[in-house]
């Protein structure tokens, strides 16, 4: 979950500190399906995740794509000779992608001439992966993500910034990654503009302007709209469905860290969920689970995720995202550190660890720390949590986090994407390769690209798709961040392009190259 707020005041203006083998049978066929719910008309979910499908025999083209060059045509660049996976239309050969400026040309088994040829052979060429809930792309995390295989770093646990402003900076700063996100409703609500504590109701009055703000601000560019009751637990069913009642009418959907975390009454995974799907039927708007396996379905998650899946077949636009970690982490000082803390989630001090340093807590250190609101990774997700959501067909991944450079982050900041193929694909065999791969690119891109049209082109690796592709080793591919260290590369990613681009090869990070556009709302 996002790094909690300080409990009682104002948030900080520091996002981080308010809220904070593969298998190698043939892949799962991917039966898409689209959503019922108002402005949600994206794949979602993968129906039957199963292995034993056939590969298409030639590969997809994306809408709009212009015909195939012509046999002696030069490519600017060619990737020859790697396993070509498509999620989005199960193309899985060994084939060559001409690539010319930003923009996949050509896919062909035929060999391919271009300026300049990346033989990877043994190799995966994969669309970029997409990371549907991170944070701003600092200068220093935003490496990290490159070096896990993200080509596109989407700020959906919303972004501490007005629209314009947002999108001016990185357009100046320039980044790696394409970027966006969505509005967020804590920031605003609280120093951001209305002035709100995080345990206070908004007036009539506030609402309206909260409405009204959310509206501008998606036209400005925001592809969601996030809301976080567990940090913020002042706000109401009324302020959240009128903010959701336009993102309906936009046609993007809302993204929920929901109200509770557990399983222990008063307030359960059962009850925040209840609240989210409540807001989809009553708004029609797509709502999307935060984290699911430490916010709403901890300790419940079978029945967390049947909750989901039948509201799903009730015609509601219902997704969901996780990272591959069996430990969260939030501020010492937000709400989820209440008293009782240790009931609920069925841990003790000695389970608290701060990342960057490997020092476990005492009761004294954790007295202290959280005078200091210090981040702490609590080890309280059981392992058949993890592995329940990655089986789901609701689930995508995505990180909750990005390295700041002080380091003190859950290492999922730096290896959430690799750690999946490493661990629970080639090791565990949790998951086929090609439904792992979904999970990371084409089902984010389906689920915002309905009024994010860049996104069309996105999470795919097909004829006219964007350029942005991610190489990597099967037998290697891994995180190697801790907890005590987590501002450590992953490996086994040999090439990330990025609209073309090369921004890490086998040499290296390419961190004069900075290709990122912004991913922003648009019919």
């Amino acid at each position: 979950m996002a790094e909690g707020r300080t409990p009682g005041g104002p948030p900080s203006p520091d996002r981080r500190k308010l809220l904070l083998v593969l298998g190698y049978g043939a892949a799962s066929v991917l039966a898409l399906r689209e959503l019922g719910s108002t402005g949600t008309d994206g794949q979602t979910h993968v129906d039957g995740l199963t292995d034993g499908h056939t590969s298409p025999s030639e590969p997809a083209a994306v809408e709009g794509a212009a015909a195939a060059p012509a046999a002696d045509h030069v490519y600017d660049a060619v990737l020859a000779n790697g396993r070509v996976m498509d999620p989005a239309s199960g193309y899985d050969r060994v084939a060559n992608v001409g690539i010319d400026g930003p923009t996949v040309a050509a896919i062909s088994t035929s060999a391919l001439t271009g300026r300049t040829i990346f033989d990877v052979v043994d190799r995966v060429v994969a669309p970029g992966f997409i990371d549907i809930l991170s944070y701003e792309p600092n200068g220093y995390g935003i490496w990290f993500k490159i070096a896990d295989g993200v080509t596109t770093n989407l700020g959906c646990h919303g972004l501490d910034a007005r629209a314009p402003d947002f999108f001016a900076r990185w357009g100046s700063e320039g980044s790696p990654c394409h970027y966006g996100g969505a509005y967020d409703n804590p920031w605003m609500r609280g120093e951001g503009w209305i002035g709100l504590g995080s345990g206070d109701a908004a007036t009539a009055d506030q609402i309206a302007r909260l409405k009204d703000d959310v509206a501008q601000q998606i036209d400005q560019g925001w592809i969601g709209v996030d809301f976080e009751p567990e940090y913020t637990p002042g706000i109401t069913y009324d302020e959240m469905r009128a903010q959701a009642e336009v993102a309906a009418e936009k046609g993007v959907p809302c993204f929920f860290h929901g109200r509770y975390s557990d399983n222990q009454p008063p307030g359960t995974n059962r009850d925040t969920l209840d609240e989210i799907i409540r807001i989809a039927k009553d708004t029609g708007a797509g709502v999307h689970v935060e984290h699911i396996t430490s916010t709403g379905g901890t300790f419940s998650m079978p029945d967390s995720l049947a909750l989901l899946d039948q509201a799903l077949a009730d015609g509601h636009g219902v997704s969901a995202c996780m990272y591959p970690y069996d430990f969260w982490a939030t501020y010492l000082a937000s709400p989820r550190f209440a008293d009782g803390w240790q009931d609920r989630y069925h841990i003790s001090y000695g389970d608290l660890e701060i990342p960057g340093t490997g020092e476990r807590l005492t009761e004294a250190t954790f007295r202290q720390y959280r005078e200091e609101n210090k981040l702490a990774v609590a080890y309280a997700i059981p392992d058949d949590d993890v592995v329940a959501g990655l089986k789901s067909s609701l689930t995508m991944i995505g990180s909750d986090a990005i390295l700041e450079p002080e380091n003190n982050n859950h290492p999922r900041s730096t290896g959430c994407f690799t750690r999946t193929l490493g661990v629970y694909v080639r090791e565990r065999k949790v998951l086929s390769l090609m439904d792992a791969l979904a999970k990371m690119t084409i089902l984010p891109a389906r689920r915002l690209e309905a009024r994010a049209p860049a996104l069309r082109r996105k999470g795919r690796l097909q004829r006219g798709a964007d350029a942005d592709i991610t190489v990597f080793d099967p037998t290697t591919v891994s995180d190697r961040s801790t907890v005590a260290n987590p501002a450590q590369e992953a490996v086994g990613i040999d090439y990330v392009l990025v609209n073309g681009q090369v921004v890490k090869s086998p040499e290296g990070l390419h961190k004069d190259v900075r290709p990122g556009t912004p991913i922003t709302y648009g019919v």
